[in-house]
């Protein structure tokens, strides 16, 4: 560090026994691309983001990576300092204390736990459709069944090892992203040509920040924007099996960000290019499929290409299970070892040296949350699993935002020592938090209205997309303070940003995120 630039070269990286130095640079972007699922994510999502800005989602798309690449720089500048697995709740913890950095631990495992349902539901889906069994993926008993056999399938690989799931993750993005790319090309190209009945000739007016419909549409359409980017941060949740711990994991979150912004918005101009955005609305559950029929038709070469688009989406669907369990299992893990969760929790499989108790835990857990959420939207009157996907957006914002919080507080001493540290460690968190948390504030706001979902639905007075995004948040606090009366070692740990003292020469280690006189 020289000349007051924050550029530690390393914080300390405490072992907990998983396997250093197993994934380069390349293996870490894979699995920060991969875990954003960007076909599942599309399919999932665009038509919500269509709903509520219409033609102006290309613009949502690159507005809301705006926020992202800012959380991402808080991710590469904590990451720098202290290569935790358990990202953001060991910056929470050290930045503004035990009981904040535990609700952001909290946040980030919940919202990998209410999206897993969604993930394995199309995942099954999409191995029927895949098949030629319609019948089977719209029976409910099958799909519930296959999707358990995923979760456990990639509960598996994540426990076998982590080069293991970093190749899986490799080949399923490679097919992914040649097949989103093809689709994007025959969709603009057809546009374009005016061969598609009711297309829309793209416009660059699409990508124009104004026009939204109002502060409430602009909030939904970021809302489900920021679902659509969520998971590339997992790349830092395998930092302490990264080559350079300190720098490769941060790297890899950026250039994650800055590939899904770019395939985010071709896809997205493509897509509603071909019947308009009232098309993607109206096929709100499927637009890939829906848009895809049109796209390739029903010659000979238009079903091998829909097949392939079926395969996009079920691989991204399949490695986002994946990705998903990797980063809840290792928060669990840290949180495990620095004494927030039970000891359990922190055991390390010494053959694999993976998390495996943390991990099959999850698997076991998210099969069960899976079967109660497709059993409730079958038989509970009312579309679970497109709740879940609104509700983990306020998850999101809110451990993201934290995140940037943390990493400007963190660094406080050293926002205005240089140009580069206000810019990076302070201004770009700092908007990227307070962004996400109006996101938040905003949508909190709405869904206090049973009117928030159409047709109006209610749980107790609120529209279920808040029961199941700040409920399970909340949730959190009286487990919290029950593991703080059973062992509140952690709970004795204080913030500890770095202060205003260059290190020496090569940086000063950090002191482990413990509480004085608690073992570790």
């Amino acid at each position: 560090m020289t000349s007051g630039v924050v550029e530690p070269t390393g914080g300390a990286v405490e072992s907990k026994g998983l396997k250093a130095g197993a994934l380069g640079l390349a293996s870490a972007t894979v699995i920060g691309v991969a875990s954003t699922a960007p076909g599942y994510s599309l399919a999932a999502s665009l038509g919500l983001v269509t709903a509520a800005v219409g033609l102006k989602a290309p613009a949502i798309m690159w507005i809301s990576f705006i926020p992202m690449a800012c959380i991402a720089s808080a991710f590469f500048y904590l990451n720098r300092a202290d290569p935790d697995c358990g990202t953001n709740f060991a910056w929470v913890t050290r930045s503004m204390g035990p009981r904040t950095g535990w609700l952001g631990g909290w946040a980030s495992m919940m919202a990998d736990l209410i999206i897993m349902p969604s993930l394995a539901f199309i995942a099954a889906q999409y191995t029927f459709l895949l098949l030629g069994f319609d019948n089977l993926a719209a029976n409910t008993w099958c799909t519930l069944a296959l999707g358990i056999v995923f979760i456990m399938a990639m509960t598996w690989i994540c426990v076998v090892g982590i080069e293991l799931s970093a190749h899986t993750q490799m080949a399923l993005l490679v097919i992914e992203l040649a097949v989103l790319v093809l689709f994007s090309v025959v969709a603009l190209y057809k546009a374009y040509a005016g061969t598609i009945p009711g297309s829309v000739t793209p416009s660059l007016s699409w990508l124009t920040p104004t026009n939204f419909g109002g502060a409430s549409a602009l909030t939904e359409g970021l809302l489900a924007a920021v679902f659509i980017y969520w998971g590339w941060d997992t790349a830092t949740s395998v930092n302490e099996e990264s080559d350079h711990p300190n720098t490769t994991p941060g790297l890899a979150g950026v250039l994650s960000t800055i590939i899904l912004v770019a395939i985010f918005v071709v896809v997205t101009f493509a897509a509603q290019a071909v019947k308009g955005a009232d098309f993607l609305s109206n096929n709100s559950n499927d637009v890939l499929s829906a848009t895809g029929k049109v796209v390739f038709g029903n010659s000979a070469l238009g079903t091998i290409a829909l097949k392939l688009l079926i395969v996009a989406v079920l691989s991204s669907a399949a490695a986002s299970c994946q990705t998903t369990i990797l980063p809840a299992a290792r928060t669990a893990l840290s949180m495990a070892m620095h004494r927030a969760f039970p000891p359990k929790l922190g055991e390390v499989d010494p053959q694999h040296l993976t998390p495996a108790f943390a991990t099959w835990l999850f698997g076991i857990f998210s099969s069960f949350w899976f079967a109660l959420l497709v059993l409730l939207s079958r038989y509970g009157g009312g579309d679970v699993l497109t709740w879940s996907v609104d509700g983990v957006g306020l998850m999101i914002a809110y451990y993201y935002g934290q995140t940037g919080f943390a990493c400007v507080i963190y660094y406080r001493r050293y926002i205005f020592t240089s140009l580069k540290n206000f810019l990076f460690v302070g201004l770009l968190p700092l908007v990227g938090a307070l962004s996400l948390s109006f996101i938040f504030l905003w949508t909190i706001k709405d869904t206090t209205d049973p009117a928030y979902e159409d047709p109006p639905v209610s749980w107790l007075g609120w529209s279920p997309v808040l029961w199941l995004g700040l409920g399970t948040l909340l949730a959190g606090i009286p487990l919290m303070y029950w593991w703080n009366r059973h062992d509140h070692a952690f709970f004795r740990v204080r913030p500890d940003p770095i202060d205003s003292r260059p290190p020496p020469e090569g940086g000063e280690p950090l002191p482990p995120l413990v509480a004085e006189g608690a073992p570790h």
